[in-house]
């Protein structure tokens, strides 16, 4: 992702066209926040922006308001439970008028299908309550179909009460199965408790393994609908009309591509959180339970984390800033309660406390910088026939775009690189499963420690413009066995290492057939800047396509992504969860190859990926994976039903019995043993949550197949280093090919 400071430079001319826009705009400036014309200047705002700054942005027609029309409807109702087919015979006569609409900032329909939204909400508050206030007859022979995308809507209220109902037996039927199924391994223990010392339990203990009664665990089961049903409503209640409007801007703004977007407030300062890794608060993650916002961790490290008084559970009833009158919490939306949280580093903010024990306290902290160790890289050591491997896990491309002295993935790899060489590490394994992207300053500087210099990524820019972002720096921070791990999640900036070092012969990519395919890059467009009176609150930003990248042989990574040298087969194999899937994403492209030199110092690269390849089709375990992701994906496509409980209970049984084949999956062990590196062995001894952590992912690495066959591919890498000057020079001249 490139910074807004470059897209400046290369957008001048669109810049200068949205000021000269943002003057025309100050003539109708909203008066006060929430007034609707903010939301005309938004939606004139974020259309003309896209307009003029896209890399290839869609003609607003009939064609662009059908799509509009049709995702904006499954976003209000993806399961069909709210509107009734005459609310959507209403609002077809909008289907093609949305474009027009959206050039003369008109919300007629945006107005007409909130209002109706929140009216059919308001009413089915009651059908739930209704449904759960007397026993539920499990023993009526009737079937649910949950395909929602197929099902229609329902054409009487009659049939939209039938509908929740069904919906609401199915979930509640599949929670009793649950409980039945645990009440009989209640019973099976009794009597092995009554065999043993049973005399010796406490009462309290045994009345809680008295048999239950089917009436009891039915009334139990809709107790919990209940109150999940509750909560579900709950969350709707906290969304106000602009969150609404952003799920309507954003229906927009995708049309052009899945990866334009609008950044309501909210969501920018948790996209910044996501990229950067930092927050300035007292290091508490929240959730909402009912009317309260309970503690569900304790941020290592983090104000509240020192402090020592505050716990998980704990709730929130008051917030104070420094000597300031507390505010009541209670009720409130957790963004709202999470603002009034959160605030600049060293300043004080007191809390009101519900403790687990009941007790009120008032608990008072200095709010500072957090880190949330999630975000950064992380590695291990572990050995394998005799040597020693390092495993970095990058779950993101993180940078501090607003502090260059800030963590970001290319420093803090470097580091993690020089520490497993002081370890004697014979080989690496880069692990960038499930890595959405980040930065494209950071895979530059992270693919650039492993080659001596050259192209790393291509990028093209609407009008054809091309550069090719390299790294100059001849030093190779690590020259030895590399395996880069991908999965069908691997996207964007994850996509772009893969391809660079599988384009220079680097590392031996293994994974998945291929990675998600997104090839192309997005920019953050503060919509703030374009306006001159702050009193009608924060807009929010833009993120935007402005570019294309390449691989630096001249192919796009965008809907084929990358193909794995070493194909593993998972569970996701068959399912319908790339970029390719999407019907409104950008096409796959080439232009020409960039000139790089293929490193040569791995002269058993070409064996090791065939030893693999072999490894795997011997595999046994492998082929029940493959198995289980064709299995996988025929379940995925069964949505009907039964809603009487013995049928309901046959058919859990032969899934049952078919997922236990596969639980040898889930099983598996590799009986390596992997540890953290000195520094952490050192950190975990004061902190042991970040112990707690450790381990856990420790264990997980244990059990994973797909390192154990990453650790054996660098055992296959490994062999004498050759002379650099049998390297092969590759320079392709082709045309550019469109489609």
């Amino acid at each position: 992702m490139n910074t807004f400071l470059n897209f400046m430079k290369r957008n001048y001319k669109i810049i200068l066209a949205v000021l000269a826009l943002s003057l025309a705009l100050w003539s109708f400036m909203p008066k006060q926040k929430g007034d609707p014309e903010k939301d005309k200047l938004l939606l004139e705002l974020l259309t003309f922006v896209i307009e003029k700054g896209h890399y290839s942005p869609s003609a607003i027609d009939d064609t662009f308001s059908r799509g509009v029309y049709k995702e904006f409807l499954k976003a209000l109702d993806p399961t069909k439970r709210f509107f009734l087919q005459s609310d959507i015979d209403e609002f077809s006569k909008y289907e093609t008028d949305l474009d027009d609409e959206i050039k003369n900032k008109d919300l007629t329909f945006f107005d007409l299908a909130y209002t109706r939204l929140m009216k059919r909400i308001e009413e089915s508050k009651s059908y739930y309550k209704i449904i759960l206030d007397k026993p539920i007859d499990f023993k009526i022979d009737e079937e649910f179909n949950a395909d929602y995308e197929k099902l229609p809507f329902a054409n009487s209220v009659a049939e939209l009460k039938e509908k929740w109902r069904k919906q609401i037996k199915l979930t509640a039927l599949a929670s009793l199965t649950d409980r039945l199924k645990l009440e009989e391994d209640k019973k099976n223990g009794i009597v092995k408790d009554n065999k043993d010392s049973i005399g010796s339990k406490k009462i309290e203990e045994i009345v809680d393994k008295i048999p239950k009664t089917f009436e009891q665990i039915e009334k139990e089961t809709r107790e919990s609908s209940l109150k999940s049903m509750n909560e579900y409503f709950g969350f709707i209640n906290d969304l106000k009309r602009d969150d609404w409007f952003a799920v309507y801007i954003n229906t927009i703004a995708e049309r052009f591509d899945p990866h334009t977007s609008y950044f309501a407030p909210e969501e920018k300062e948790r996209f910044d959180v996501s990229m950067s890794g930092t927050f300035f608060g007292i290091g508490a993650r929240l959730q909402k339970k009912n009317d309260f916002t309970e503690i569900t961790e304790l941020i290592s490290g983090g104000p509240a984390w020192r402090g020592k008084e505050l716990e998980v559970g704990d709730i929130f009833l008051k917030v104070a800033q420094g000597d300031a009158d507390p505010v009541d919490v209670v009720g409130m939306k957790i963004d709202d309660v999470v603002k009034k949280i959160k605030g600049p580093k060293g300043t004080e903010v007191r809390l009101t406390i519900k403790k687990t024990d009941g007790s009120i306290k008032v608990i008072t902290l200095i709010r500072d910088e957090i880190e949330i160790e999630e975000t950064y890289l992380k590695s291990s050591i572990v050995e394998k026939n005799g040597l020693k491997y390092g495993v970095i896990y990058l779950p993101k491309f993180y940078i501090n775009f607003g502090n260059s002295d800030g963590r970001d993935a290319g420093k803090d790899m470097a580091i993690e690189v020089e520490r497993l060489k002081k370890e004697g590490v014979n080989g690496i394994v880069l692990d960038v499963r499930d890595d959405g992207g980040g930065s494209l300053k950071t895979v530059v500087d992270i693919a650039g420690l492993f080659i001596e210099q050259g192209p790393i990524v291509q990028i093209k820019s609407a009008a054809g413009r091309k550069e090719v972002l390299s790294d100059k720096d001849k030093k190779v921070q690590w020259d030895g066995p590399l395996v880069v791990m991908i999965n069908c999640f691997s996207a964007s900036a994850s996509e772009i290492l893969a391809a660079a070092m599988q384009d220079y012969k680097r590392g031996v990519i293994i994974g998945s057939k291929q990675s998600f395919g997104k090839g192309t890059v997005q920019n953050i467009i503060d919509l703030n800047q374009f306006v001159r009176n702050s009193s009608i609150g924060d807009l929010g930003a833009l993120k935007t396509t402005i570019q294309k990248f390449y691989r630096i042989n001249g192919g796009s990574t965008q809907l084929d992504g990358v193909n794995s040298d070493v194909v593993m087969a998972d569970k996701y194999s068959y399912l319908k969860m790339g970029e390719r899937d999407l019907d409104n994403a950008m096409p796959w492209d080439k232009i020409d190859a960039a000139e790089y030199t293929v490193w040569n110092k791995q002269s058993n690269f070409n064996a090791a990926i065939a030893n693999s390849k072999k490894r795997l089709a011997d595999n046994n375990q492998f082929k029940l994976i493959e198995e289980n992701a064709k299995w996988l994906n025929e379940r995925s496509e069964d949505n009907l039903y039964s809603l009487e409980i013995d049928k309901f209970q046959a058919e859990q049984k032969i899934i049952d019995v078919t997922t236990k084949k596969y639980k040898s999956v889930l099983e598996y062990k590799n009986q390596l043993k992997f540890n953290s590196l000195p520094y952490e062995i050192e950190a975990m001894k004061k902190d042991l949550a970040l112990k707690e952590k450790r381990v856990r992912w420790h264990e997980s690495l244990s059990k994973d197949i797909y390192v154990d066959e990453a650790l054996n591919v660098l055992g296959d890498l490994q062999s004498k280093v050759m002379p650099l000057r049998n390297a092969i020079v590759i320079k392709k001249k082709e045309k550019l090919v469109k489609y």
